[in-house]
Parts: C-alpha cells; sequence; structure tokens
C-alpha cells in the first residue's frame, strides 16, 4: 500500500476512521466469525426457555404492544409487520411475514400463536395471501407466552436503533420449544424439533418437578412421541425413540394414516385420511402421479384428491385381487407417504451457548427458566405492594388526624415539610396526602383503605413465605402447570393427532412389485436385429422385416423379465426386456446391446427363469447341462459358458425338461439316451453327445419318454412314441430317424 494512502497527509480528510494493515485472512476469519455468531445467536437457533427465535419473539411482543389480544380486533398484518420491521428487527418485510404466517398455520404449528384471518395458505402448499388482505392477532397459548413481562419477569435490551425496548427471552408459561418444535440451519449446525403434546409435556415437568431425579424413559411414559399436527402414525420402534430423546440426535418415521373402503361388488379402494407432517398434498400426487406414469407402482390403477377441509385421498388398485397391504407398502417405500424426521435439540441455553440436550434437559432448562419467571414476579410485586402499603400508611395517619392536616395544608406556606414534621411521614407519604381529593376525606373511604391494606399485608406475607421457601416456590410452578396442562392438554387442541405404539405387521414386498408387469413379444431377426411387441402375440403373427432380412426367432416375455441370449461364440449374455427397443419398427441390432464379433451369431433367446436347466452343445457334438444362474451376465462382453475348439461353433442351447435327450447329426442319424448321462456344468468344453464319422450335430431336443418324441411338420405336430431302435448310450452313432422325419434335420419345435 503506497505511503500516500497508508498515512495521510496533515489537513487531508479522514476517510471514515483509522486504518490498520492486516492480513486477508485474520480479517476474513474474523469477520465470518462475527456472521456465524450472528447467525446463530440471532437468527437460527430457538432459545430453549420459550422456543423462539428472535423474529418470533419480536413479532409476538410487537403484536403485545398493540394490544391484538384474543378478545380483541384483529388489525391488517401490514401494520404489524411494518412495526416489527421499523423497530425490532431490521430486515426485509417478506421474512417477517412468512415467519408470521407459519405461526398461524395449524398445519404448520400444533398450536398456533397467531390467529389469522384470511388466506394464510394450505396444506397443498399455496402461498398465503398478500399481508394487505390478511389480519391477525394473538392467540391464547401466545398470551401464556406473554405472560407476566410487565411484571419485570425478563430482561429487556435495546433495539438495533436504540430508541425501543425488546425483551431479551418471554416468561413462557407454555412449554414452546417441544410444543411447537423448531427448525434451522446455521453455520456450521442446525437444529430440528418435531412437535409434540402440551398436555403430555406438562405431565413430563410435572414429574420432573415431583422426582428430580427422573430419568429419560421415566418421562417417555409421559412423552411416548412427537405428535405432528398433520397426524400420521409413528412407525419407529420404542427403544430408538428412547435413545433419540435421551441423546438429543435421532429421527423418527412417520407415516400416512389410511384405510381399506368396500366398494360395491366386491371391489374396494384406500382413502388416506392423514398425510405426513410438512408434506404438500398437491406434490405428494404429483409424485405418486409420476411414478405411475414411469410404471413403478404397478399395484396402483388411480389416484385422486377428494379433500375438502379434511384429508382425502383415494387410490384405487390395478385389481382388485391386489392386498391393500401390500399396495400401501409400495406406496411407503416409493413416496412421501412415509417421511422420516429428524430430532436434533441443538438449541441456545439461559447462558446463550448453543448445544444438544436431550428430552430431560430441556425440560429441564424449561422449568428452571419458570423459576426465575416466579421469583422474578414475586420480587416485583412485593415491590409494588410494599409501595401501596406505605402510601396507605401514610393515608391512615391522615385520618387519625384529620383536622390538623387540614390546619396544615391550609394555612402552611410549606405543608410539605409541616407534614414530615407533625407526622413524620415519608416524602412519598406526604405527596400522596397532598394529592388526595376531598372525597377520599369521607369516612367510608377510611373502610376501604384499611380493607385494602389488610389484604395487601395478607398477600405480602403469603408471598414473603414464599420467598423464603424454595418447596413452596415448586409447589407454585405445580400449580401453574396443573393450569397448562388443563388449559391446553384437554378438548380438541389438547388430543393426540399422531398415533403411536402400533405394532405394524411384516409385510413381504418383491422389488418387482415396484415396476409395472406388462406382456410383450420379443422378436430377433436372422441378421441379429431385436425389438419388442407389446402383447403376446400369437405365433402365426406375421413379422415386417427390413428388405433382405426374416424371422429368426421370438419368445413370449414380460417387461420385468430378463432375456438370456447365446451365441455362436459359447458365450451367454443377459438383456432387461425394459431395455429392448419397443415398437413396430425395425428395432435395434444386438450388436449395439452386446459385444459380438463378426463371425458370431445368436443361436436362441429365451425367457431367465431361476431353476430352469439348458443343454448347450457345439457344432462337433460335445455339450452339458447348464443351470439358468450360470448363464446370466450383467457385463456388455457376456460370460463365456461353452469352450468352443477352435474351427467349431456353439450349435444350440435348449432348456432341458425332461429324462431322455434326442440329438440328430448332419449325417442323418437319431441317437435318444438319458439326461443323467449328461454331467451338469458351469462351463467347459462338456462330453460328447453323438459320434460323426462326417459332418456335425445338427439339432438337440430335451423330451419326457413316457410322452413320447415329437416334430413339427409344416403346421402339424408328430409324436413318436415307440422310440426302442433309437434308444442307446450317450456318445452313439444313432440310427436313420423315422419316416416323416424333417429333411432339414430339426425338430422344428
Amino acid at each position: 500500500m503506497p505511503d500516500d494512502v497508508r498515512h495521510p497527509p496533515k489537513g487531508a480528510p479522514s476517510g471514515g476512521g483509522e486504518e490498520r494493515d492486516t492480513k486477508l485472512s485474520d480479517a476474513l476469519s474474523e469477520r465470518y466469525l462475527a456472521y456465524a455468531l450472528s447467525t446463530i445467536m440471532a437468527r437460527s437457533l430457538p432459545d430453549v426457555r420459550d422456543g423462539l427465535k428472535p423474529v418470533h419473539r419480536r413479532l409476538l411482543w410487537a403484536m403485545h404492544q398493540l394490544k391484538l389480544d384474543p378478545a380483541a380486533g384483529l388489525k391488517k398484518c401490514a401494520r404489524i409487520v411494518g412495526d416489527v420491521m421499523g423497530k425490532y428487527h431490521p430486515h426485509g418485510d417478506s421474512s417477517i411475514y412468512e415467519a408470521l404466517v407459519r405461526l398461524a398455520q395449524d398445519f404448520a404449528a400444533r398450536y398456533p400463536l397467531v390467529e389469522g384471518q384470511g388466506n394464510f395458505g394450505n396444506i397443498d402448499g399455496d402461498n398465503a395471501a398478500a399481508m394487505r388482505y390478511t389480519e391477525a392477532r394473538l392467540t391464547e397459548v401466545a398470551q401464556a407466552l406473554l405472560a407476566g413481562i410487565e411484571d419485570d419477569a425478563v430482561d429487556f435490551r435495546p433495539t438495533y436503533d436504540g430508541l425501543e425496548q425488546e425483551p431479551v427471552v418471554l416468561p413462557a408459561a407454555f412449554p414452546n420449544l417441544l410444543a411447537n418444535g423448531a427448525n434451522g440451519i446455521a453455520v456450521g449446525m442446525a437444529t430440528s424439533i418435531p412437535p409434540h403434546n402440551a398436555g403430555e409435556l406438562c405431565s413430563a415437568a410435572l414429574e420432573l418437578v415431583r422426582n428430580p431425579q427422573a430419568t429419560t424413559r421415566d418421562l417417555l411414559r409421559h412423552v411416548p412421541g412427537p405428535d405432528f399436527p398433520t397426524g400420521g402414525i409413528l412407525v419407529e420402534p420404542p427403544d430408538s425413540i428412547a435413545e433419540a430423546y435421551e441423546t438429543g440426535r435421532g429421527g423418527f418415521r412417520l407415516r400416512a394414516k389410511w384405510e381399506r373402503e368396500a366398494l360395491k361388488n366386491g371391489a374396494w379402494q384406500i382413502v388416506v385420511t392423514e398425510i405426513p407432517y410438512q408434506v404438500a398434498k398437491s406434490r405428494l400426487i404429483e409424485q405418486v402421479a409420476q411414478l405411475m406414469e414411469e410404471r413403478k407402482l404397478p399395484l396402483l390403477g388411480d389416484i385422486r384428491d377428494e379433500s375438502t377441509d379434511v384429508i382425502r385421498l383415494v387410490l384405487e388398485p390395478k385389481a382388485r385381487t391386489v392386498d391393500p397391504a401390500v399396495l400401501m407398502e409400495t406406496l411407503f417405500r416409493a413416496t412421501q407417504l412415509e417421511t422420516r424426521f429428524s430430532l436434533n435439540m441443538n438449541v441456545l441455553d439461559a447462558d446463550r451457548t448453543p448445544r444438544v440436550m436431550g428430552l430431560r434437559e430441556v425440560l429441564r432448562a424449561w422449568l428452571d427458566h419458570r423459576h426465575v419467571v416466579l421469583v422474578r414476579r414475586t420480587e416485583h410485586r412485593l415491590a409494588a405492594i410494599a409501595r401501596r402499603l406505605e402510601i396507605l400508611d401514610g393515608y391512615l395517619i391522615v385520618y387519625l388526624n384529620l383536622d390538623e392536616v387540614i390546619r396544615i395544608v391550609r394555612y402552611e406556606d410549606e405543608p410539605k415539610p409541616a407534614l414530615v414534621a407533625a407526622f413524620g411521614l415519608t416524602d412519598i407519604q406526604a405527596d400522596a396526602v397532598l394529592n388526595m381529593r376531598l372525597r377520599s376525606l369521607r369516612k367510608l373511604e377510611e373502610m376501604e383503605i384499611r380493607r385494602e391494606h389488610k389484604k395487601l399485608t395478607t398477600e405480602q406475607n403469603k408471598l414473603q413465605g414464599l420467598m423464603k421457601s424454595e418447596a413452596k416456590r415448586w409447589k407454585a410452578i405445580e400449580e401453574e402447570l396443573e393450569a397448562t396442562r388443563a388449559k391446553f392438554g384437554d378438548g380438541a387442541l389438547g388430543a393426540r393427532r399422531t398415533e403411536t405404539g402400533r405394532v405394524l405387521p411384516a409385510v413381504l414386498v418383491d422389488e418387482a412389485a415396484f415396476t409395472e408387469k406388462e406382456p410383450i413379444t420379443v422378436i430377433l431377426s436372422a441378421k441379429g436385429w431385436i425389438r419388442a411387441q407389446k402383447g403376446h402375440l400369437p405365433p402365426e403373427t406375421e413379422h415386417r422385416f427390413k428388405e433382405g432380412d426374416s424371422l429368426h426367432t421370438w419368445v413370449h416375455a414380460m417387461s420385468t423379465d430378463r432375456i438370456a441370449l447365446f451365441a455362436t461364440n459359447g458365450k451367454a449374455y443377459t438383456l432387461k426386456a425394459d431395455a429392448i427397443p419397443r415398437g413396430r419398427g425395425d428395432g435395434q441390432p444386438v450388436r449395439l446391446m452386446v459385444e459380438l464379433a463378426n463371425e458370431d451369431e445368436i443361436v436362441s433367446l429365451f425367457v431367465h427363469t431361476d431353476d430352469a436347466k439348458y443343454l448347450v452343445a457345439t457344432t462337433d457334438g460335445k455339450g452339458f447341462v447348464a443351470k439358468a444362474a450360470d448363464l446370466l451376465s450383467e457385463r456388455r462382453t457376456g460370460k463365456q459358458v461353452l469352450v468352443v475348439d477352435a474351427g467349431k461353433q456353439a450349435a444350440l442351447c435348449v432348456p432341458a425338461e425332461g429324462d431322455t435327450v434326442a440329438v440328430v447329426g448332419e449325417n442323418r442319424k437319431l441317437l435318444l439316451f438319458p439326461l443323467d448321462q449328461v454331467p451338469e456344468m458351469a462351463r467347459g468344453r462338456g462330453v460328447q453327445l453323438q459320434s460323426y464319422k462326417d459332418g456335425g450335430l445338427s439339432d438337440a431336443k430335451v423330451f419326457t419318454r413316457k410322452d413320447g418324441l415329437s416334430w413339427r411338420l409344416g403346421e402339424r405336430v408328430r409324436v413318436e412314441t415307440d422310440l426302442a431302435p433309437w434308444r442307446g448310450n450317450r456318445a452313439g452313432a444313432g440310427r436313420v430317424p423315422p419316416n416323416g422325419f424333417p429333411r432339414d434335420n430339426r425338430f422344428g419345435e
């Protein structure tokens, strides 16, 4: 930095302050730390005592200043937001209004702190109307949070401009942190607290007051879990819930509530009446519709929204034979009908230090705050009583010496010093006497003063006894908790909405149930083009191919199947049926889907079945039996199954279903032998199936001996049952087949 900039010449303007040389890293870290602390302390984390962030606390305080009590009229939200922004919260009006709206939404807050009039949004995710159209006032819950704030119950601090005062924390006669929950993301930390039932929280707090050594499991007898405003079913195991509340970290699985509704003629539908917390209904329906379009919910036929002010989502099954539990299990796994709400009770403690607390610590901190509030309110009341008793004592002196007091006031030039000297009054008493009205000198007024004096003295003695005994103070807090539980823990507002303790039956769902099954026909052309057409086409269906191409083979399959291919190189390949091109076009060359050399061709294709077996063989008549699992390969390069000698090829791969093998050579010799003479292998050359002097293997087939050997002649199928002439052992030469056997030496099936 140039010297004339670092050290301005004399007489030059200062430029706004002192300039210092600082390392960039130090300056950045210092400023980022200040920003992080500001985010943590004044924006994102709630206070454990009242459960509020600064913006919410300022909103309630501003509404209290505007006298927007539950019994008062409502005021425009724009007026409330303007007061908050101008006096207490130096941020944008939109963020303040969004915070106000959330406090008024009964589907977002378990116990709304603001009563709104107008459009405050809905569970579909629609936004609230502009602040100039909506009105608001405080609820009784908010009143409970503010109760005693005028009695010096909490500290105040100057606002950002120093012109006003705002509370550091609210008295909080309501367990707001746990009752309404909180969410926030700060720098390097976050908080996530679900809503709970206020009546249950008060019961747990009473347990903690009566038994300070109570453990978290003792408290969980009163608080079985969260209580979300939108209801639902909590399906988290009890041990997991206990651990989460003990450590302050964990999570809760929440499911939608549903029931089976019977229709006419044995039909039925599912009706969802409660959805998980913080799930927008419209987005949930869009998600389900998208998955249906992608064929990932094969059991679901349709979804429609019949909601009014009550949730009613209707789910129609694809068929009445579908099990409702299985259908819902597929939806729970794939959609937001089941969600997980994380628990991270990271809050600011009474010393404004962020830390993670368990359930017991949070309730203990709230109770300690209520104890501090009780002491401060009692001290404030005792001071007020003392001031009033001092004045009443002065009044009583006046009534005992009324004539003398009148004379002093009437004839003395300085009546105050004279009154003090004559009757030993204090300055406050003397001022009160001099400010009395003449009508107060009547006899009836004296009796009222004596009654008030006696009443205040009795109250003073009681409060002084309260201050001297901690046991009495905790007894008073017990009474407050009982009153809070009676007020907010009963009736429609206090009834538990989220169901807990349900043991869910084990529902087994095949992963294939998440993909829609559709019948298709896979067609392979002679030149190696493959395609799939919708439906199981009959065998006589004519297929169109490119000029010079023709049908090689076809197979019926489902869209969820795996298609196995066996090539002349002895390798097996696997394709997913839904990856095969659909439609009535020419399809796609198999060589683009699997790696084949120029001289290699697909011998056969078939639908993979887990327990199936296949006879594989080369053109020189060697082969073995392979399991279907050994023919599976997820790699594009395939899997070598049949090892082929130089100059030879894999000739066939046919199902090994039966007890007898029929092989026919190019020399037109037929041989039958038992299947158990062929070994079962995973890979290799195999054994000789039939011996040849000239040529090689033409075709093979596995069949059941008692059913006879069949082959196709044109449109007819011929069956030969007298098979004795051709029976022998493996590796025999065989004999000429019976009359009528196809001239191409193939069984044709």
